[in-house]
């Protein structure tokens, strides 16, 4: 049995301002209408070949990944949270050990969430040609036919000819390259893009991982058995899992092996590492231009353009790229897009919060977003699941009031527990205990209105919570 194993650890900031740290780009519907994570999954879960997927992710993304899975009719075989972010090789061990216990010489396919692959056929057909490698012992990358001599990407050197001859054994993994390197290697031949696929048994690379990175093996392998369920995740224990080395699959195993081998493979991929990278692969107008959402582009060419929130109107500009977020315009040269991260880091080095969210901040209930604010008020839209409450809670420094837009709602206020239908209203006073519940089948809507001395997240007291969250103390709802 194959187990992919899709790890979604990454906070995609080269993608600011749509991919933020509470909502980053694997979550995000990119290049299609689905989730990039979606789509990662879907690759696999149509073919009974494989296993349900693993879901590999931190703990603050656990809630919409969930959502996102049961929207798409998926259950994963595990969705198993890391305490605090390692690289992928503590992700692939912790994965491969988790799996070791029930399939021992079951074989893993080590997938990023967040990369685009416009062949699927030419993926699966590159799977069956790596699981025959993997079932041998062989620690198999799959290297992307290169089309252009990209310095982004780290290369795969093909050394001699494996049996069948549509596969290489690894002479050397090579770092990303300056231009003239890159434009030497696809003169020379024989070195492909390394696509950070990896796939092998998970006793041969828990073998591997022992001998080359035997701290990681270790601590991995404890941070599983020490483990702890929380509804539908198991969560790493943090003690052991924080003590791996933060390092690569590539580093810490595949650069040191004896056994690796390379399945090249021509299947359109990219790992949408750049705002740049969304304007290759996207569909163009006549002018060259990349457009999503509402834009008027006049005597504009060779650009990206994303309107999220509003109108995006251009005249007489080449080579951008601009994207509005509703909170937050980007206007970049397509040239330099790489120095995003620079304004991410500038942005958090400022104490701002552009970085980490939206203005519509997800929650396991759903989600809220601002929509204004002033002194001692501010206005706010929720949605809440069908089915989904808020916890049971209280404010030190706020009243609310609650007015039902759409849908059903079930309300708690004190002792009182009612109904409210639509362009109904409740008002919460300050110290009040209560709950928002959706006991209906389609999503509720609300317009909260709060007022008072302090209107911050952190005025909150928690008194029951149906998702696990800590209770009886001050935590952001």
């Amino acid at each position: 049995m194959i187990y992919p194993v899709i790890l979604s650890g990454g906070v995609g900031s080269r993608l600011w301002p749509t991919s933020r740290a509470l909502y980053p780009k694997q979550l995000l519907p990119l290049v299609s209408e689905r989730a990039m994570l979606l789509e990662t999954a879907l690759r696999v879960v149509e073919d009974a070949h494989f296993s349900a997927p693993i879901i590999v992710s931190n703990d603050e993304h656990r809630f919409i990944i969930a959502q996102q899975m049961r929207e798409a009719g998926i259950t994963p075989f595990a969705h198993i949270l890391e305490s605090q972010g390692r690289n992928t090789a503590p992700a692939a061990a912790a994965a491969a050990a988790f799996v070791q216990a029930r399939d021992p010489k079951g074989i893993l396919l080590v997938l990023p969430a967040d990369h685009h692959i416009a062949d699927v056929a030419a993926f699966r057909r590159a799977i069956a040609q790596g699981e025959a490698l993997a079932e041998a012992g062989k620690l198999v990358t799959f290297g992307v036919l290169p089309s252009a001599p990209e310095t982004g990407y780290g290369y795969v050197k093909r050394g001699q000819p494996l049996p069948g001859g549509e596969a290489f054994a690894v002479e050397r993994f090579v770092e990303k390259p300056d231009r003239a390197k890159a434009e030497a290697y696809l003169a020379e031949g024989g070195y492909d893009w390394n696509a950070g696929i990896f796939m092998f048994r998970v006793d041969r690379i828990l073998d591997e991982m022992r001998a080359h990175c035997p701290e990681i093996a270790t601590c991995a392998a404890e941070a599983v058995v020490k483990g702890v369920l929380d509804l539908d995740f198991l969560r790493l224990d943090p003690q052991a899992f924080n003590a791996c080395p933060s390092d690569s699959i590539d580093y810490a195993v595949m650069e040191h092996t004896s056994e690796a081998a390379v399945v090249p493979v021509d299947m359109g991929w990219s790992d949408i590492g750049s705002w740049s990278a969304l304007w290759e692969i996207g569909e163009k107008d006549e002018g060259g231009n990349v457009l999503a959402g509402d834009v008027i582009a006049v005597n504009t060419r060779d650009s990206y353009i994303r309107a999220e929130s509003g109108l995006v109107a251009t005249i007489g500009v080449d080579n951008l790229v601009i994207v509005e977020t509703g909170d937050v315009l980007l206007v970049a040269s397509r040239d330099h897009v790489q120095d995003v991260k620079k304004v991410v880091e500038r942005i958090a080095a400022a104490g701002r919060m552009e970085h980490k969210a939206h203005n519509r901040v997800h929650r396991p209930w759903g989600y809220y977003e601002a929509l204004n604010a002033g002194e001692r008020h501010q206005v706010k839209h929720l949605m809440v699941h069908p089915g989904a409450a808020l916890s049971l809670q209280m404010h030190h420094h706020r009243a609310e009031h609650w007015v039902v837009v759409k849908g059903r709602a079930q309300v708690t206020v004190g002792e009182t527990v009612k109904v409210l239908e639509e362009n109904e209203s409740v008002y919460i006073p300050v110290g009040t205990t209560h709950r928002l519940a959706n006991p209906g089948d389609e999503p509720l809507s609300i317009i909260e209105v709060q007022s008072g001395s302090y209107l911050g997240e952190d005025d909150i007291v928690r008194f029951d919570d149906v998702y696990g969250r800590d209770v009886k103390k001050p935590a952001a709802e």
